[in-house]
């Protein structure tokens, strides 16, 4: 298939939420206007819910709320703004249209979940949740929301038949579908085939029988990659639009689910920046030139409908630029603002889980130039390719054989360990730029000349630390271990799984007997690290030919996790660390000085040169004395 382009700026979008009230054309082209002027870059639909003591909208996919979406895409067309659309209303995929042979199953019948705070909220009908195992219940789906979008997404302004509009992504959001006993027809003779024996007579009480678990997740994963993501992007392109989606939350292997799609997406602070490595290096693997992450969601706490969540058009912009900047140096290059709800001029609609975007944000007057900083750093972070050296397996049969997380790990988007939401490469890989690899991906590499060749990177060196690793695995590790490709394997792996194969012992001291393999990691580096030094912060590493870009996030954004303290970005001092950068097979001194709110950028040119590029934006702080006073009180306790 033709290769689709889109997101020709690297200015931030923002999430638009749409609620279920009068929409109007003069409104639509104010708020267009508002953020062209503010340096966004376009926007992303949402639609949500009925807002209380406003008139009702448009009825839910109407011929009236198509036309209003056709005239936003083509205003926003006009005057240079990207449009996407979430593909639905609300998440996961479902609305009250949905037949019942396409309705999400459990074991023994359909699930209970529904759909709520969605467009349709006060319908009195019930909003099914589609099977995400079924590609047939996405392709009908996709039949009456394609329909819907029909217009928009043609980008054909009347009047004008030689012109077309911007291309759009359409949007999947992070995965809420209940997964407790998830199901769909069929399954249960697929996992006879597969592994050889019934799943039947363990549904229900799979927590009592890990290792049976552990294959119901395995193959749960598969459908999930083959029955909704792959197929989802699919109907994207025949739509003549992108596809760029949130996979975290869903039990599958995520990098194998985020090059699937043509932009993947992370989330923060739900997730913590470190997380975002996951779909970066899923990018890289598989050329994907935009990682672009839902930023600043909950960025102080998670509370409830109706909200207001904590500090919110209080939002201080030192602190969304120290999470952006720890995004940044985790793989990031796309902002999406979360974001901006639907408001006529002087209105005062707000959406309660979220950073408040609009004129009357309380940072409005930062808003321009806050977003022309992170359009400069996203510009430089897409240029060339990820630098590649040691690869990381991704501990997916950990994730898969435990359960969930303990107590203290605990938040609103954190209950499994295959959410991922606390695996980041060894600290003593910091130094080389590690990348996440799985079996999805080892299974289709090579090595050459003692190198790893995995999809679209290359590596010297495969890190593997796990407690739990397939056989599957197992073969195609051995097998690139044979081939001379260096390997840490810190400690001995188990099989997970019902069935145990008699020979995976065998294959494991095999394995750990030839002299390319070794538990000691500076005994089995081939290459220096890219930076040595003491305390790295976090940074993120862009090869384009001959030239090197370094993002370096200021040390203050150092494992930032949720939910950030009010105004953790405050400091008075200047942070200095000495550190050196192979440069051409030999290292070069130079000296971080991390000024107050600022992080740095290294150019390393052709000749070896370390330039800094200015990003010049310092943020205001604190705001006001009240503020100050709310900042320090917040600090105390």
């Amino acid at each position: 298939m033709k290769k689709i382009s889109s997101y020709a700026t690297s200015k931030p979008y923002t999430r638009w939420w749409w609620f279920n009230t009068k929409i109007k054309e003069k409104d639509i082209k104010f708020q267009l206007d508002w953020l062209k002027k503010n340096n966004f870059g376009g926007v992303e639909i949402a639609w949500v819910y009925p807002l209380p003591k406003q008139p009702k909208g448009p009825e839910w996919l109407s011929q009236e709320l198509s036309e209003l979406i056709t005239l936003t895409k083509k205003y926003a067309d006009h005057i240079g703004l990207g449009c996407d659309f979430t593909f639905g209303s609300l998440w996961p995929f479902g609305g009250t249209f949905i037949e019942e042979q396409d309705r999400a199953r459990v074991f023994n019948g359909f699930s209970e979940q529904r759909l709520d705070r969605t467009w349709e909220r006060d319908s009195g009908k019930p909003s099914y949740i589609i099977n995400h195992l079924d590609k047939k219940a996405l392709e009908n789906y996709s039949k009456i929301m394609g329909a819907a979008l029909k217009e928009a997404l043609r980008g054909k302004p009347a009047g004008s038949p030689a012109y077309r509009g911007k291309t759009s992504a359409l949007f999947c959001d992070s995965w809420e579908v209940e997964t407790q006993n998830l199901w769909t027809p069929g399954f249960d003779k697929a996992f006879e085939n597969r592994f050889g024996y019934s799943i039947n007579e363990f549904m229900g009480k799979l927590d009592d029988f890990p290792e049976v678990r552990y294959d119901y997740r395995k193959l749960i994963a598969e459908y999930i990659l083959n029955e909704f993501y792959k197929p989802f992007t699919e109907i994207c392109h025949k739509l003549g639009a992108v596809a760029r989606v949130q996979c975290h939350g869903s039990p599958t292997d995520l990098l194998a689910a985020y090059s699937s799609v043509d932009i993947p997406e992370s989330e923060a602070l739900l997730f913590n920046p470190s997380f975002s490595i996951i779909p970066a290096s899923a990018a890289a693997l598989s050329e994907k030139h935009i990682v672009s992450c839902e930023t600043f969601t909950c960025l102080y706490g998670w509370v409830t409908y109706p909200g207001p969540g904590p500090y919110q058009k209080k939002e201080q912009t030192a602190d969304l630029k120290l999470l952006a900047d720890a995004l940044f140096a985790n793989g990031i290059n796309q902002i999406v603002w979360h974001g901006m709800p639907y408001n006529p001029k002087g209105g005062k609609n707000r959406f309660y889980a979220t950073v408040h975007v609009g004129p009357d944000s309380h940072f409005a007057d930062e808003i321009p130039a806050f977003n022309a900083y992170m359009e400069k750093v996203s510009d430089i972070m897409k240029k060339g390719r990820t630098y590649s050296d040691v690869a990381v397996y991704l501990p997916v049969e950990n994730a898969w054989a435990y359960n969930k997380l303990p107590d203290e790990q605990l938040k609103p988007s954190a209950m499994y360990h295959w959410e991922m939401h606390y695996n980041r490469p060894a600290t003593e890989l910091k130094g080389y730029h590690p990348l996440w690899v799985s079996n999805y991906f080892l299974k289709n590499a090579k090595c050459v000349k003692k190198q790893l060749i995995c999809g679209a990177s290359k590596f010297s060196l495969l890190y593997v630390y796990v407690n739990w690793l397939d056989r599957e695995a197992l073969v195609e590790i051995l097998r690139l271990a044979k081939k001379g490709l260096p390997i840490c394997l810190i400690n001995q792996p188990k099989e997970p799984g019902k069935i145990k194969h008699p020979d995976y012992n065998k294959m494991v001291d095999a394995l750990m007997k030839l002299k390319n393999v070794s538990s000691d990691f500076p005994k089995t580096a081939v290459n220096p690290p890219l930076i040595i030094g003491e305390h790295l912060p976090d940074y993120w590493c862009r090869v384009d030919g001959d030239e090197m870009y370094i993002f370096f996030a200021h040390p203050r954004a150092q494992n930032l996790t949720y939910p950030m303290p009010y105004g953790h970005s405050h400091t008075k001092e200047a942070i200095k660390k000495t550190i050196a950068i192979n440069i051409g097979d030999s290292f070069k001194y130079t000296d971080l000085v991390f000024a107050p709110y600022k992080s740095i950028l290294l150019h390393i040119t052709k000749k070896g040169e370390i330039k800094n590029i200015d990003i010049k934006f310092v943020p205001q702080t604190p705001r006001t004395p009240s503020l100050l006073r709310e900042i320090k009180k917040e600090l105390k306790s």
